[in-house]
């Protein structure tokens, strides 16, 4: 919430400082440089030059010059969170606050990459900071649009040849499968008592799949699986046939999985993928359990959702 607050207070500086500009004549154009220049602190804003009195072409100005005048090879500066990861965080709220055009979010990432890409230690920080909001599933900004926006431009900043283009390259494959509306990436599983099948030949009860990929090793596995194997919602919707529900292992160790497939309920479908999907990096599992809601045609309609609202979502289909 406080780094929405400050994001937002950026945001109606800007809009503010045009409207002083355009009600107050030279007066007001030497307090809207002047409030443009202090927006938060200590970060180096740009002065939006005062010709430019659109609140929209002040965003777009302020958006594609952001970084210009931040040093990125002054370790310190960089390393001073107060005002470098707030500005970031500044920059990413104005970058997702709804009303940005494409073409300035890329261009705006474009520019802020090609500025820091070439100091390591900026480098670091940065894609650090980009990894953190955009790609963590518990931050308020995370968006994967976005963050395939920003891979994209990192990608067209290194040079070919660069070793760190395989991460980028790696993440930007892996965010761009089983989005919502795609169909889902096939893989096969086997049961039990060793038979194999297969995702797309998987029946689903009441045009509803529930795909949960789970490390019953994992603490937060334990307390979502605890969630759904207790939840009367869930329970009553398997049992009526209005959603199967396929939990698969992913993790290869077939001891593990077999002494916990006791704590599982004996209506779910239980498998191991022996390592299928991690090392064909088939599905995003960045963060576990990873629950998918699919049709019956196998087509995704929620990816890496929150059980939270999964269970609205089929108790919302019971109505």
């Amino acid at each position: 919430m406080k780094t929405f607050f400050y994001g937002l207070i950026l945001l109606t500086i800007v809009l503010v400082s045009c409207r002083n500009n355009q009600n107050s004549g030279k007066s007001g154009t030497a307090k809207s440089a002047a409030a443009d220049t202090v927006l938060a602190g200590s970060f180096p804003f740009p002065d939006i030059p005062v010709a430019i009195t659109s609140p929209e072409e002040r965003k777009k100005w302020m958006l594609t010059h952001y970084w210009s005048k931040f040093n990125f090879a002054d370790t310190t500066l960089v390393n001073n969170r107060d005002i470098t990861e707030q500005g970031f965080v500044n920059f990413i709220a104005l970058i997702a606050d709804g009303t940005t055009p494409e073409d300035i979010i890329r261009k705006s990432f474009a520019n802020w990459c090609a500025a820091f890409v070439k100091d390591s230690h900026a480098y670091d920080v940065m894609t650090s900071n980009a990894d953190s909001y955009f790609y963590d599933a518990n931050s308020p900004y995370y968006n994967e649009t976005l963050y395939g926006y920003y891979l994209e431009a990192m990608l067209g900043c290194l040079p070919d040849g660069d070793a760190r283009r395989t991460q980028m390259k790696y993440k930007l494959d892996l965010i761009r499968r089983n989005n919502v509306g795609d169909k889902a990436t096939d893989f096969a599983y086997w049961l039990p008592d060793g038979t194999r099948h297969k995702l797309s030949a998987t029946k689903a009860a009441g045009d509803r799949l529930l795909l949960v990929f789970y490390d019953p090793d994992c603490e937060s596995c334990h307390e979502v699986l605890g969630q759904m194997i207790s939840d009367k919602v869930l329970a009553d919707a398997v049992a009526s046939r209005r959603v199967s529900v396929l939990a698969v292992y992913t993790e290869g160790d077939d001891g593990v999985w077999r002494s916990s497939l006791g704590d599982m309920p004996p209506s779910w479908t239980i498998g191991t993928d022996r390592l299928a999907v991690k090392e064909g990096a088939l599905y995003d599992l960045k963060a576990m359990p990873a629950i998918y809601l699919l049709d019956g045609s196998g087509r995704v309609l929620m990816k890496d959702a929150r059980y939270g609202d999964v269970r609205k979502a089929l108790g919302a289909a019971a109505e």
